[in-house]
Order: structure tokens, then sequence, then C-alpha cells
């Protein structure tokens, strides 16, 4: 059974999937609820439906679904312009099936990221290469405590997001910035110069712009591959703390 909605509809329809104050269900639930209208596309999966899938393109349903019980969302975004970006929620193998072939264009490739324990349906069912798997941190504001660092600039990016940097002339040495902020969270991302590491100048501009968020009400969050020990020890120094949850991310292809 095929249902269609708009897409505030359809976001309606999953929000009991979602908690939106788990550091677990963040990152969906900001592309899932969040993210730009116009670079948003959703498809759910229903429990009275073998496949049931919708876009926000399409009108509203005339009521002949069940409730909700999977989704898929693909979403454009300034990280990769040639890959969406793909997450999704499922159940059982069926329900990921189903998502699967109505939510990802064969043999277009997308970055997905999604639960670790959500990562045996996409292998099973997509090609993945460059798996890996991603911790997630969560900032402990008693161990926060932030070094005032002189050379750290805070400023905007072009989307409004908080943004520091150290730089060295005319290029910026160390910066971070917030990949995407929902109402409680924001996803924190660090860049720093090898040639200057040992400095501290990584940390100190974490240590501004997770100060910047929690002025907003927002909780920091920092993503890091199990297999980066520098970033790992930058959170950790910075007072982020494991939130034992896993990220299961590559690049994804469906086959036919």
């Amino acid at each position: 059974m095929t249902s269609r909605a708009s897409l505030d509809t359809l976001r309606a329809s999953l929000r009991p999937l979602l908690d939106e104050r788990s550091p677990a269900d963040a990152l969906a639930s900001y592309y899932a609820l969040h993210h730009p209208p116009d670079r948003t596309e959703l498809f759910v999966h229903h429990d009275d439906a073998g496949a049931a899938e919708a876009t926000h393109r399409a009108s509203p349903p005339g009521g002949e679904t069940g409730p909700v019980i999977g989704f898929l969302v693909r979403a454009r975004t300034g990280l990769d312009l040639f890959r969406p970006l793909v997450t999704f929620r499922a159940d059982s193998d069926a329900a990921a099936r189903s998502l699967f072939r109505d939510g990802l264009v064969a043999g277009r490739p997308a970055y997905l990221t999604v639960p670790a324990k959500l990562g045996q349906w996409a292998s099973r069912y997509l090609k993945v290469t460059d798996a890996e798997l991603h911790r997630l941190y969560r900032l402990n504001p008693q161990r926060y405590q932030p070094q005032i660092n002189v050379l750290v600039v805070s400023s905007a990016s072009p989307d409004g997001l908080p943004r520091c940097e150290i730089r060295s002339g005319e290029k910026a040495s160390a910066v971070a910035g917030v990949n995407w902020q929902s109402p409680a969270f924001a996803e924190v991302y660090v860049y720093t110069d090898p040639a200057v590491r040992g400095r501290g100048w990584g940390r100190a501009v974490v240590e501004a712009l997770s100060g910047l968020i929690l002025g907003t009400g927002r909780m920091p969050l920092y993503v890091v591959a199990e297999s980066n020990t520098y970033s790992i020890r930058l959170a950790e120094a910075v007072g982020f703390e494991d939130t034992g949850f896993r990220e299961y991310v590559g690049q994804a292809v469906r086959n036919g």
C-alpha cells in the first residue's frame, strides 16, 4: 500500500520513531525533521503495507495506511555536493529492503550513516564501500573548562552557523564549525593543519565553539572514526565523553 503526503505530514508521522533528546537519534532527527524542505526527501514504511513509500512533493494521504514503522531520509547537504546523505530506521528485513528500493536510486552513490545495529541490512542489500564505525561523543559540561586563546576568532558560516578559527597568515590553520544543528544538539567538526598539530590550536577552536553552542541551549556532539586517535584525544581533552553509540558509515549503492 502506498501513501503520499506533504513533508510536514510525513514528519509528524515518523516523530514517534525518534527521540529528539537522545544523542543516538540526533542526526536522524535533524535530517528527518529539521533539514531544509527543498533539500529533503522522506520515504516511509507502514506496518500494514509490504512496501509503502511517500515523498513530500505529493498530495495529502487518504488515511488508508497503518502507522509508520520505518523511514528513510535522503538529504542534499553542503558536506558532499555529489552524494546525498542517507539515514534510515527499520524494524525488519522487509522494511529495510522496501525503503532501499523506494528511497535509493539504483547505481547512484549515497553517503550512508546509520546506527551500527542497522548496518546488517545495509551490507546485505547495498554495495557499501569504505565502511567504518564512528564513535559518538557528547560534551560533559562538568568537564568542560575552556582556556581562553587570544588567537581564536569567532564568526558565522554562510548559513549562519557558528565557526571558530585560528589563522596563520592568509590560511586557516585550525577551524571548528557546525555540520548541523537541531533544537537540542549541534554536531561539531574540526580541521587542524598537520603542520601546526601539537600547538593546541585544534583544542582551542573546539573549546571556543563548544562554548558558543552551549550558549544557544544546545548540546555539542562530536563524531569521529574509531581509527582517528588524534581526533579522539582532542575531543576527550575538551570534555567530550563517549556515549557508547556507534554509527555505521560508508558509500552505499543500490545495484538494482
